[in-house]
């Protein structure tokens, strides 16, 4: 393909996409495929000789499609939403354009300042203290991750090299598997697995610590787990707080929790995949008040900021804790300008060398949005769960099961679990709207996320005409087979 017939066929793959974005509801939100359905529908191995651009467009919607769950239909309810936006894809497009892979400042200047202006100006939505602003001299800073478990695995690996070192200073006799053996990271036990997970790979122990009745931790529940592990001779160095919990988007105590970890040396990372987005309004950066106890802090634009995957935001109070724990100065990668106190390398900062040119899509879209239109859509969606649960409430057939803050309601019909899983199993084996559940602590609840861009109000009314007919046709059947039985 040479740029002529790419500009002909760039157009070609615009329409298709503004097409399918603007045509997305009349497709079947989840598709009626079994596991293994695409291998039958292509060759066993790649064509020796070129085929045409037609040949593989029209595969499209032969071959891919069938197999698409639709997560900017305005029917997806489930997990959070996956942000999109026109001027986000376009920033796609030009960052593939591009093509440069921004290891450090040298191997793309545009590539790392664009993105440690973009930090500062996403900081600042969120009133971020200042300390946590690389601003021209600040010592904190933020970074695009891939997403927001890689955020607390590198959160967590900076912690366990920082506290190590500082455990050494103070007992030298003490060698380095000896302290990793001690080591214990904690978090809620409603936080989400990746927390889990990156304690798995960071080769440490992880206890969750119990919420309260509204699923958060408070200060108290984490004092008591400190005070036991360190009679012990545990040595307990990271807590990750959650804002907005993936099963009922509860958020734990940061003002209570903060002292607590500042205190007895533990790093504080901040979780709020989902609901930072939300931090941009007036009305909700409360959420955030404890933020400045904290060493680091995270969510994903790419859920709720209308910038397509991946773009996970973090920033830390002190770089330097980052780039003491992941430092490598190979001579290929040294460049004349990495000493002058300018230039932000981020290979230091993340898991793989290699870096996409993210910031483009943030930059496009928060000047095409503005903040004003970014607060409007985070508005949208909290009317419309809202909305949501008001309908909820009027069926006394059903009860809320968590606080409603932002875009999530975690409901359910009044009666056993398996009532409900039956009830979800119908709602999915339908395809008209698709949601997930949850646990919350022994109820089997279900999770009603408002995601698409362009979800409206008629949206959320059909989903809950759709739910209560399905719940009116099985408590029917419920009752008959109890009758029988």
């Amino acid at each position: 393909m040479d740029a002529a017939e790419f500009r002909k066929r760039g157009k070609e793959m615009v329409d298709y996409v503004a097409d399918y974005l603007e045509k997305i509801e009349k497709r079947q939100v989840f598709p009626d495929v079994e596991p293994g359905y695409l291998r039958p529908l292509i060759a066993d191995c790649a064509p020796q000789d070129p085929e045409s651009f037609e040949d593989v467009f029209k595969d499209i919607e032969k071959i891919i499609m069938p197999g698409v769950t639709h997560w900017h239909s305005p029917y997806f309810f489930a997990y959070f939403p996956a942000a999109s936006s026109f001027p986000a894809l376009l920033a796609d497009m030009l960052c593939g354009g591009i093509g440069c892979v921004g290891f450090s400042w040298a191997s793309s200047p545009a590539c790392t300042e664009l993105e440690t202006v973009m930090l500062d100006w996403l900081g600042k939505m969120v009133n971020l203290p200042e300390e946590f602003l690389a601003g021209k001299d600040g010592q904190g800073g933020g970074v695009i991750q891939g997403s927001a478990s890689e955020a607390t695995l590198i959160a967590l690996l900076a912690a366990r090299t920082k506290t190590i070192r500082r455990v050494q200073s103070e007992q030298p006799e003490l060698t380095e598997a000896e302290i990793m053996g001690r080591l214990v990271a904690y978090a809620s036990d409603q936080a989400h697995s990746s927390v889990e997970r990156a304690a798995l790979i960071g080769a440490v122990k992880i206890k969750n610590v119990p919420s309260d009745d509204t699923f958060s931790v408070c200060g108290s529940a984490l004092k008591k787990v400190l005070d036991e592990d360190k009679a012990a001779g545990l040595i307990p160095f990271f807590f990750c707080a959650t804002l907005g919990t993936t099963p009922c988007c509860s958020f734990d105590k940061l003002l209570e929790l903060g002292p607590i970890c500042n205190k007895e040396n533990i790093w504080m990372h901040i979780d709020a995949a989902y609901a930072g987005s939300a931090f941009i309004c007036p009305e909700f950066r409360h959420l955030l008040n404890g933020v400045e106890f904290a060493d680091s802090f995270n969510f994903n634009p790419h859920k709720w900021l209308l910038v397509n995957f991946d773009c996970s935001a973090m920033w830390v109070k002190k770089r330097s804790d980052l780039i003491g724990a992941f430092k490598l100065e190979p001579l290929y990668l040294q460049h004349h300008h990495q000493e002058s106190g300018l230039v932000t390398d981020y290979r230091h900062w993340q898991i793989p060398l290699g870096r996409r040119f993210r910031s483009l899509k943030l930059w496009f879209v928060l000047r095409m949005y503005g903040v004003k239109g970014l607060q409007e859509h985070i508005r949208k969606h909290v009317r419309l769960s809202h909305q949501f649960e008001h309908l909820v409430l009027q069926d006394e057939r059903f009860e809320i099961c968590a606080e409603v803050v932002l875009g999530l309601v975690c409901f359910r019909l009044k009666g056993s679990n398996e009532l409900n899983e039956a009830l979800l199993q119908s709602i999915n084996d339908a395809k008209k709207i698709h949601l997930v559940p949850c646990h919350l602590r022994e109820k089997f609840v279900l999770r009603f996320a408002i995601c698409s861009r362009t979800v409206e109000s008629t949206h959320v009314k059909f989903a809950w005409q759709h739910i209560s007919q399905l719940a009116t046709d099985l408590l029917k059947t419920w009752e008959q087979n109890h009758h029988q039985q």
